[in-house]
């Protein structure tokens, strides 16, 4: 069993700035790629960004150059650091990661969600 576990979530205002956190634990054998989600109400979930296990980081249009995403695989940890947060970012954040267990062959996995409102 793996479970993903998110923290940082919050209300923040415009210009602001909030660090999701993500970690997951379980019998895991290797961690993939690992990406964070989100999803505002009443639209679909869209993916944020990704980072491979050696690093390498892709971004959505709308998040360049505000957002970056780190991880520590002997922590099997990543993280969102949202900078500059608009209240277009709004939604609901979610983990998700590719992950090969000691039982399970290669899937992916989601966190349950962290919710992020940026308002003043």
């Amino acid at each position: 069993q793996v479970q993903l576990v998110e923290s940082g979530g919050g209300l923040v205002q415009p210009g602001g700035s909030l660090r999701l956190s993500c970690a997951a634990s379980g019998r895991i054998l290797t961690i993939y790629t690992m990406a964070w989600y989100r999803q505002a109400p009443g639209k679909q979930r869209e993916l944020v960004g990704d980072i491979t296990s050696n690093g390498l980081t892709n971004y959505a249009d709308s998040v360049k150059g505000r957002f970056t995403i780190s991880r520590k695989n002997a922590m099997n940890t990543v993280w969102l650091q949202m900078n500059s947060l608009k209240p277009e970012d709004t939604a609901d954040y979610y983990c998700n990661a590719r992950i090969a267990t000691t039982t399970n062959p290669l899937r992916d996995y989601w966190g349950q969600g962290t919710q992020v409102t940026v308002s003043s």
